[in-house]
């Protein structure tokens, strides 16, 4: 049982990665799929997917990976046709590898991921959308911690309330949370075996959603952001890319938090 969940993991993650390939090419995003961010003064690194003032600069545009940003492609090897990056766009690219909550959450991510057959690279570029690596990120539609699972979602994925502590409670605590929250990508994995684009789009605004417009992507603006944002960080985090290495000494600012403001949604504390 074991060997037959692992092989169909494997087949799943090598579906996923001529999906992410063929999505990078062919995948119809919104217009407004740019990425805009800045590091303010005490270290924090905000993104939007719109300028929103002055202190926002562009920091990577539709059908651009984030691989380009220092001419390094995947494996670390040098790209001649990547546009060399300003100061700025490293300061951003440095505060999201060198988060501080990383190295934290790093031998979780890998544990729960590969019990559940899901790529830890892809958990950690839901993560970085989601709550900017904050464990004690609450958005206004009451999504809880790491991976912003919501109480309902929480139940349904093995967090069960007791005399002590609700769902919610134990929501905020890093292994529940990111457990919750990879049994959900699994679940969608499934559900749409192959389609990493309406997995995310699912994760962002449900199963339902997907399904209601004929296992599309919702044409919602954050949902729409949002797969593509999560695509581009996936390919950041994946073997090979600037996060894994490929960045030669990233090095430098470590951001206190990753603020993210995706289709107007507001930023989470």
């Amino acid at each position: 049982m074991g060997e037959q969940r692992t092989t169909t993991g494997r087949r799943w993650q090598q579906a996923a990665a001529v999906a992410l390939a063929f999505a990078a090419l062919a995948w119809a995003a919104p217009a407004s799929a740019a990425l805009y961010g800045y590091v303010d003064e005490n270290g924090d690194a905000h993104f939007a997917n719109e300028k929103l003032d002055d202190r926002y600069q562009l920091f990577v545009r539709e059908g651009r990976a984030l691989n380009s940003l220092n001419g390094v492609g995947g494996g670390g090897r040098t790209n001649p046709d990547a546009t060399p990056p300003d100061p700025a766009q490293q300061k951003l690219l440095r505060a999201l590898l060198n988060h501080p909550n990383i190295p934290k959450v790093e031998p979780i991510i890998r544990q729960v991921a590969n019990a559940h057959d899901v790529d830890p690279a892809l958990v950690k570029a839901v993560m970085a959308v989601e709550s900017g690596f904050n464990p004690s990120a609450v958005s206004d539609k009451g999504a809880i911690g790491l991976m912003q699972v919501i109480p309902d979602t929480g139940a349904r994925f093995g967090v069960s309330a007791d005399t002590r502590r609700t769902v919610g409670q134990k929501l905020a605590d890093p292994r529940t949370n990111i457990s919750a929250g990879v049994r959900y990508l699994s679940f969608l994995m499934q559900m749409f075996p192959g389609k990493l684009d309406l997995v995310l789009a699912a994760y962002n605004a449900g199963e339902g959603a997907v399904q209601k417009y004929n296992n599309r992507i919702p044409p919602y603006p954050e949902t729409q952001q949002y797969v593509a944002t999560v695509m581009q960080f996936y390919r950041l985090y994946q073997p090979g890319g600037i996060g894994t290495g490929g960045m030669g000494g990233a090095s430098g600012i470590n951001a206190r938090r990753v603020r993210m403001v995706i289709g107007g949604r507001s930023s989470m504390p």
